[in-house]
């Protein structure tokens, strides 16, 4: 039971890894983009898509970049204690935080989020702006597929954290 619940932290790991090693080559996307931008403002045209589009690659390396973040612990994190905790402890809190906070509000936002995505592509929503981009609804999507990235990851995580919170503490066996 246990090397499959690992196996399965793995598979996890795995897919967030190839995902946000894909989603990285957006900010370079980005860096071009902007770059684009400042040549063509100095030019003095300006393009709404173009601006749109900037903040729709951001928001992509954001949400669907946030789980590959916590899996290499590179989110928030609030580490006044924490560090100086026992590993067993650390499991603990990891653990708990997870089941709490992390995976209910993820399920939360992803509920709600699918609904407002599907409300945008029921109406074909664009944007409002002259010149700005159609199909509003893919990046409203793109906050469904954030938030299930992040879940996962969130799974893998407590499953990791339930493995070593379980695992035997060598220092009290070896004592006796």
């Amino acid at each position: 039971m246990l090397q499959k619940l690992e196996q399965i932290a793995k598979v996890i790991d795995h897919f967030n890894e190839k995902i946000g090693r894909a989603i990285a080559w957006l900010s370079a996307l980005l860096v071009l983009l902007v770059c684009y931008e400042v040549l063509s403002r100095s030019l003095g045209r300006t393009y709404n898509w173009l601006t749109e589009l900037e903040w729709h690659v951001f928001a992509l390396v954001f949400l669907l970049g946030a789980g590959y973040a916590f899996k290499h612990d590179r989110h928030v994190r609030v580490d006044l204690f924490y560090s100086r905790f026992s590993a067993k402890d650390q499991a603990l809190i990891n653990l708990v935080g997870n089941l709490l906070f992390l995976i209910p509000w993820c399920l939360v936002i992803g509920y709600f989020s699918f609904f407002y995505a599907l409300e945008s592509w029921r109406i074909s929503e664009g944007s409002p702006d002259p010149g700005g981009l159609p199909a509003r609804y893919i990046i409203k999507f793109s906050i469904v597929a954030g938030m299930f990235l992040l879940l996962l990851q969130g799974v893998a995580d407590s499953i990791r954290a339930w493995l070593a919170y379980c695992k035997p503490n060598h220092s009290e066996h070896s004592e006796g």
